[in-house]
């Protein structure tokens, strides 16, 4: 039994804010590919204003790693991800393991 992964997308739009039509795609899509546990997304609510420019985030919780690898290729994300990456000037992305003993 392998930990889980969290995978963290953050999102610069290119011109209008497009928030809300990501938040209804990757609630729509992501939750339907086999060892997604959660999705969560939505703007910064951050009052420190040290977001570099982002305007969006998504997190998606995978049961483990092979869940992760077959997120990327599946059908189910495509819409997401060609969504994001026509709306986006910039587009960063980070992986990380779940790790309890780390905590």
């Amino acid at each position: 039994m392998g930990s889980g992964v969290t995978h963290v997308v953050l999102v610069e739009w290119s011109g209008e804010d497009r928030s809300a039509e990501a938040d209804a795609l990757s609630r729509e899509h992501l939750p339907r590919i086999e060892g997604v546990e959660s999705v969560r997304s939505g703007r910064s609510i951050s009052s420190e204003g040290l977001e570099g420019g982002f305007h969006w985030m998504l997190t998606v919780r995978f049961r483990d790693r092979a869940a992760l690898e077959g997120y990327l290729p599946h059908p189910e994300h495509r819409p997401v991800a060609e969504f994001i990456g026509g709306a986006s000037d910039r587009v960063v992305v980070f992986d990380t393991a779940d790790d309890d003993a780390a905590a």
